[in-house]
């Protein structure tokens, strides 16, 4: 096969993928992009218990950080899809329902994402809260400031002046852990790819694009959050 050919057959694989290419990337985004909102915001709250000084928030909230943390993502994700169908399945069973029950798998991906989020970004927060002088909270207490107020307005705001380089990080960790629900059939980028590399014979084009799509979401990322953090230095 001359070289002409060989590049009007890849380009026409290309284009014929090429809406579910970007189908698959767009679902990839949202995954991310969901788990990581939520993620972030449960992370913020797990911090606070972590923090707390109640004993018994504390602990739990220590062992959600170390089983999350020490448990690989996929067995989460495995965990989640078939073991919430069987709960599902053996409540409905208590009310004569037998037939099988199957969760939406876009649904259990973007739980995964967030729960594994969460436990890695309460210890982004956690440190960030470390970090911030202690006359910051003294000073808090000495203007009057009701707690609330103070931890929205004063702490909170330096605390991510020092979580945000590991924020970016968490980011880019979910972003990369969306390829591993291909597994449980969520139609993202990876399983796309992989499914044009199986039909057209050239799973090393399709597999180089997502590379490449995959390389562009992080490089724009980093951008992104270096902004962040140049302005938040500023201000």
């Amino acid at each position: 096969m001359s070289a002409a050919s060989l590049s009007a057959l890849f380009s026409w694989d290309v284009l014929a993928w090429s809406k579910p290419l970007l189908k698959g990337l767009g679902v990839t985004v949202i995954c991310a992009l969901l788990g990581y909102l939520f993620g972030a915001l449960l992370g913020l709250l797990i911090a606070f218990a972590k923090l707390g000084s109640s004993r018994l928030l504390s602990g739990t909230a220590t062992a959600y950080t170390v089983l999350l943390r020490g448990v690989p993502p996929l067995l989460v994700i495995f965990l989640l899809f078939f073991g919430t169908n069987s709960l599902l399945m053996w409540i409905a069973s208590g009310f004569g329902y037998n037939d099988y029950i199957e969760i939406d798998a876009f649904f259990i991906g973007v739980i995964a994402v967030t729960l594994v989020v969460a436990a890695y970004s309460t210890e982004v927060y956690r440190s960030g809260f470390k970090a911030v002088p202690i006359g910051q909270f003294e000073a808090c207490h000495a203007l009057g400031l009701r707690p609330m107020h103070g931890m929205l307005f004063v702490v909170i705001p330096q605390m991510l002046r020092f979580a945000l380089p590991g924020l970016g990080n968490v980011w880019i960790m979910a972003v990369k852990e969306t390829t591993l629900l291909s597994i449980i059939a969520v139609s993202e980028l990876m399983r796309v790819a992989s499914s044009a590399g199986r039909t057209t014979g050239q799973p090393f084009l399709f597999y180089g694009l997502a590379a490449l799509a995959y390389f562009t979401i992080v490089l724009v990322s980093n951008r992104f959050f270096h902004w962040m953090e140049d302005r938040l230095r500023h201000s």
